[in-house]
Order: structure tokens, then sequence, then C-alpha cells
């Protein structure tokens, strides 16, 4: 004060002025700078705490295991004998170390399915593993099953089905508190539970303590399911709820089990309304809830064991198409493995999938963009609080924003030298909504930018594929945006590829295709039945093959190693581009002569059975045998199961030449290959007897003559 005393006044007033100016300037830019690092609002819906855990689990695993097993069926009738249940060489921690290695983060235990055995011992039925020679009485799956997750670091879930063929009071209000008991049960006894599943088939025919009938419920209320999420979210606040047969829960089905959810797909659907196949595959752009997509599909075709399947379990690189077909497209992949009946994972199923997840971690285990030069067409306020170098930092927090005017931006990323990659990985910092709905990859090749790959949403991840390319700069267009984008992370990477024998066909017109289970490989090909070579003639678009028998032999080759997958055959009879269906009208019924499997034809449900299927050749055949190829939804019309074949000139003059049964086509829906005396005719007419679904529907996803 005494300092302050003896200075003179002019300079204590110019002093004061000047510190009041530096105080405004300080305010000022403090202002500024705030606004400029203001994180963007929320957007829409966006995730709960629980439901963003879920997201970054991103793959595990679901096992299905009960009395069902021993029987050899896809659903118990609730009457199977307890003592079935005896697998011998059940190790629970062998179960858990085979997900781990799969690169797996959590498993799903069907702690009872429709039957209504337990796996675990319910205090509320004997219908349960207290009741099992299996280590008389005195196992508990459940428990085993948690125990081994804890131990490997796996998060654990359980499967409830509400449905219960076994019960006596189900479809009776009694039977709620039971399957409340036996939800308390589960989620009280067993540690923390990451999901609970409740599958959506409920009511229909069951054993029902004896009564042997048919149930019908109402789902939507039957279940209080108000009352009961209520409870589950008590016992377990960290769970999520699935369940596509109620009310909705916290994830949803994506409308198939076939391992794939749609190139578009939101996170979100409406919380009330009906939901239809459109919005399950695609989510519902602006709905009001954040409901994400869990893709769940099974390694083989049924969700049980059934030894005849043992030939059709999934290769690596059809695992790789769903890997990238959910985890890809912003879902979760929930992969199924059957548990044989002496309690242990078949050895193909567990090679398979141990050799997906290796792939899967060397193809990201080094994100090729991480020591590139990034920079971005727009920055929010210029600021590096939201600068693209976040998106590189490997921080879940971080993430690069535009201002609030910009929905259209870019990116640029530069290597230090010419880069060979064939994936690129987008994530958006979902915490502030989903927003993107286009946006397309370009690379600098030889000083021309090439676009490689575009898609409409993002969502938490969308990894994209194309054949490997070298450059020296790739660019990330966001095209379109319902708000400012927030994006948390970008890779790019290249995936070995997986050389499976590719895949053949011929649709009605005669032209022959070939696809791989991945992108990237070079296809040659012969049409004489000689064995091809990376010499014989390169595949790059449909081929004629003319009207008659043809062989086809293919190979695919690794450009950029020189390795040759196996050796591809399909054996084609006569071209159908001539056939009619007789009796028709319309496009969609010639999905059985389009040489697509994947397509399929319904006969009308009014129609009773026996139903003719007549087709016209357009001129005389002599013709040897037939094949028929059901549909392979596992939701879809009955296979047909007997059936009879007739021959005819004329249309009206008809000739049995077969008849016969596909045995065993509900468990293996194969080509059924059926071979007869030869018979000279113009048409054909196959009558379906029977179905695998005791009804008047009979799907046909192809079918096709044997000429001599």
């Amino acid at each position: 004060m005494r300092f302050c005393r003896k200075l003179p006044i002019s300079f204590l007033t110019v002093m004061t002025k000047n510190l009041i100016a530096i105080l405004v300037i300080c305010l000022f830019s403090i202002s500024v700078c705030g606004a400029q690092v203001k994180p963007p609002a929320p957007f829409g819906p966006v995730p709960s705490e629980n439901q963003m855990r879920w997201h970054e689990m991103e793959f595990y695993a679901f096992l299905h295991f009960s009395l069902n097993t021993y029987t050899d069926h896809s659903w118990g009738f609730g009457n199977e004998d307890i003592n079935l249940f005896n697998p011998t060489n059940f190790d629970a921690r062998e179960w858990v170390r085979v997900c781990k290695e799969s690169g797996m983060t959590g498993v799903i235990l069907t702690a009872k399915h429709h039957c209504g055995f337990c796996l675990w011992p319910s205090k509320y039925t004997d219908y349960s593993v207290k009741k099992a020679r299996w280590k008389n009485g005195q196992g508990d799956i459940v428990r085993d099953v948690a125990k081994a997750c804890k131990e490997y670091g796996l998060k654990f879930g359980v499967y409830l089905s509400p449905w219960d063929r076994n019960r006596a009071d189900y479809g009776k209000p009694e039977y709620i508190q039971y399957f409340r008991n036996q939800l308390t049960e589960l989620l009280t006894e067993y540690g923390p539970v990451f999901e609970v599943w409740f599958d959506g088939a409920n009511g229909g025919t069951g054993y029902y303590g004896g009564a042997n009938e048919d149930r019908k419920i109402d789902s939507k209320t039957y279940y209080d399911w108000k009352n009961t999420y209520a409870l589950v979210r008590k016992l377990q606040p960290k769970i999520v709820i699935w369940n596509d047969g109620g009310d909705r829960g916290d994830l949803r089905w994506v409308g198939t089990e076939s391992g794939y959810v749609g190139e578009t797909n939101w996170s979100q659907l409406n919380s009330t309304g009906e939901v239809g196949w459109g919005m399950l595959h695609f989510g519902l752009e602006g709905g009001d809830s954040w409901v994400p997509a869990e893709v769940n599909t099974s390694i083989r075709p049924e969700w049980f064991y059934h030894p005849i399947e043992d030939s059709k379990v999934k290769t690596v690189p059809q695992l790789l198409d769903a890997y990238y077909a959910s985890i890809g497209r912003n879902a979760t992949f929930l992969l199924n493995f059957p548990i044989m009946p002496d309690g242990t994972i078949h050895p193909t199923d567990v090679k398979h999938a141990v050799e997906m997840g290796k792939v899967v971690k060397q193809t990201f285990a080094v994100n090729l963009a991480e020591h590139a030069k990034v920079e971005a067409s727009n920055t929010r306020g210029g600021s590096k609080t939201f600068g693209p170098q976040n998106l590189l930092d490997g921080k879940k927090e971080t993430y690069w924003a535009t201002d609030d005017n910009v929905v259209k931006a870019s990116l640029t990323i530069e290597f230090s030298k010419p880069t060979l990659f064939n994936r690129f990985v987008a994530q958006e910092f979902i915490r502030l909504g989903q927003r993107v709905k286009g946006f397309t990859v370009e690379a600098n090749v030889d000083g021309n930018w090439k676009e490689l790959a575009g898609g409409s949403t993002i969502g938490y991840k969308r990894i994209l594929r194309f054949p490997a390319v070298t450059a020296t700069k790739v660019r990330f267009n966001i095209t379109d945006s319902k708000a400012p984008p927030v994006i948390s992370a970008v890779g790019l990477y290249n995936a070995p590829l997986i050389l499976d024998a590719p895949l053949i066909t011929r649709n009605r017109q005669g032209e022959m295709a070939i696809a791989s289970g991945d992108v990237g490989p070079h296809f040659y090909y012969t049409l004489d039945g000689s064995t091809p070579t990376v010499k014989s003639a390169h595949f790059t678009g449909p081929v004629p093959t003319g009207d008659g028998k043809v062989v086809v032999k293919a190979i695919a080759e690794d450009p950029a190693t020189g390795k040759i997958s196996p050796v591809a055959q399909e054996n084609f009879d006569i071209c159908r581009k001539d056939w009619k269906i007789v009796g028709v009208t319309g496009d969609q019924p010639y999905a059985l002569l389009d040489g697509n499997p994947a397509t399929s034809w319904k006969q009308p449900g009014s129609m009773k059975l026996p139903i003719d299927l007549v087709i016209d050749l357009g001129r005389d055949q002599t013709l040897a045998g037939f094949k028929y190829f059901p549909d392979q939804g596992m939701w879809g019309p009955g296979a047909l199961t007997q059936y009879e074949f007739y021959v005819s000139k004329d249309n009206a003059k008809w000739t049995l030449v077969d008849k016969g049964e596909f045995s065993n086509i509900k468990n293996n829906r194969v080509w059924q290959i059926k071979k007869f005396a030869p018979a000279m005719g113009r048409y054909f007419k196959l009558r379906a007897l029977g179905n695998t679904d005791g009804n008047n529907e009979v799907g046909y996803a192809e079918v096709d003559v044997i000429t001599k």
C-alpha cells in the first residue's frame, strides 16, 4: 500500500485502464473460446449406459442345449424323459474357452427352452437337472457356465423361454408367477447378467402336464411385460432385454436368423406401434427410442445339435460374411454353438469359429491410418478439442465434429508412402445420437481419385470391404447427415483373403456367374470339365453357356499372394429360359427357376394338398430325373416330403414316372435328387402330397430336371 501511494495518479490511471482492457480481452477470448469448444447437442434418441456397454461387446455366443438335444428335435414337446439328459463329457470351461478363443466377449446360455426343462436345479419344478441321472441330480449347468465366464473374463447372459410346453398351468394366470420365480432364480443366484433373452415363440401344442393340447396366448399381454421388465431391471440394473414376442425391449431382432442385417441400419424404433419386417431389418429413421439390432444365427442350420448337420457347419468365409453383415453394419453378432449330447462342442464347429476369430484379430490388428496425416474440411470452431486427430487416438470419449451448420464434410488421410488396404472402418459417437445417412470412400491412385465404396448409415460401427488398392491418400466423404456429424474413429486395414471354393450359379437365361465369400479374389473357369488354372478364362461378368448341358469348374486366386482355392464344380442340365409355369401369373413364381437358391416361391396356402406344380419345357425332352431344393428360411413354408412326378407330351395325358419321399428333409434341407427310367415329354408335374409342417404351404427355392 505504501508503494502504491508513492506512484503518480496519472500512472495509476493509465495502469488501471490497461488492466481493464486486458481483462475485457481475456473475458472476450474466454467467451469466444467457450463458444468454439461447446460440444454438439445430442440429436434424437441416444443409447443408455447399459446399451452402450452392450454395443461395445460386439461379438458373443449362444449355447443351445436341452433334452431335445437327445431326441434330435428342434423343439421339445415337454414330455421328454429327464433321464435322457446325461452329458458325460460336459466341461463348461471348454465351452467358454472356445468362445474366448473365437474372439467373443460374452455367452448367453439357453437355461430353459420351450420344452420347459431347466439346466439349473430350480426350486419350482422337478423338470430340471436336479432329477436327471447326470451327477446324480447334483449338477447345475447354469452355475458352471457362469463360473467359467468369470474365470475367462466373459460376460454371462441367460435365455429363458416364456413358452413352457411342460407346465400344466401354462396359459393360465398362475404361470406368470412361476415364470417370474424362474427369472428371479437366474438373475439373483449366478452373478451379473448382461442380457436376458425372451424368445418370441409363444403358445401352441404341448404336453402341458399331460393335457396334450394346443394353447393360445396373447404374447403382448399374457406375460405382463411391464411388470416383468421392472422385476428384471430391479434384480439386474445393468442388464439389457431382448424380446421379439412382446413389449419392446432394449434390443431388436433383425427379421432373419441367416446372419445379417440391412446395409441401412438405424438404431431407432418408435416406442409404440407395430413393427414390421422392414423396421426390424433396417431400423426406423426418426424413431423415438434407441433400439439397436442384434444379429442372431447358428454355426449350423439349426439351433440344437443334429448329427446330420455335421457336414453343414458354416465355413470360415461364411462366418466372416456374417461378421461383416452384422458388426460391420451397426449391429452385434450373436453366434450359436449347438452342444452335442456328450456335452461338448463339435470339433468342426470349434475349428471354424476359432479360425474365424484369428482372421478377425489379424485383420484389425494394425490400423494403417494410425500414423498418417489427417485433415478435415471443417472442424467445430477450428478447435483441437474436436479435431480430426481424435479419430486415431484410440479413445472412446473423443471425436471429430463439425460446426452446427455443416452436415456435409470430408476427411483426408495421407500416407507417407503408397499403402495397400481393403477394409475401411468408421464409428459415430453414438452417445450424441446416430446422424450420418450417406458416405463414400475414395482413394488417390496415381494422382486420380477413385471411389472404392459407399454406404448409408454408420452408427456404432460400419465396415466396408472392397478389392485391395494401393494409394497415397484416402478421402472419407460424409455426403448426407441429419445433423452435424460426430465421428469417433476411422481405420484402414489390409485383411488377408480367405479363399473357399467359389460359388457357381447359372440363371434362367443360361448365364453362368461366380461369387466368393470374400471380396477381392480373381476367378478362373472352364466350361469343358477340365481343371481350371490361372491361365484359364478370367471371370469378369456373366458368361453365356448355351442351352444344353455344361460342366463348369472354377477356382479363386488371391492376386496379392497367388494363393489358390479348392476347385468348385457344377453340372448344369438344359437351360430353363423357355420354361413356363402353367396356371400362374406374375414373375414371383419364377423364383424357383432363377438359379438363385436364396429366392423362393410358396404356393398359395388356400390350395389344398395334393398340390400340382406344372411346367412347360417348351419342347419334348427325354427326362431321367428331377431335382428339388426347398425353401431355406427357418420360418418359411414347409418343405415337400411326399411326392409324385408325372410326364406328359400334351398337358392332358399324364404318365406317373416316380413317387416317394424326401427322407429327413426337415433337418437337412439340401438338394433332393431323384432318378427314374427315361420318359419323353414336354410337360412335367410335381405333385406335393405332404410337407414338413403338416399344412398346405409348400415352398420351392429351385426345381430342375435331369435329361438323358
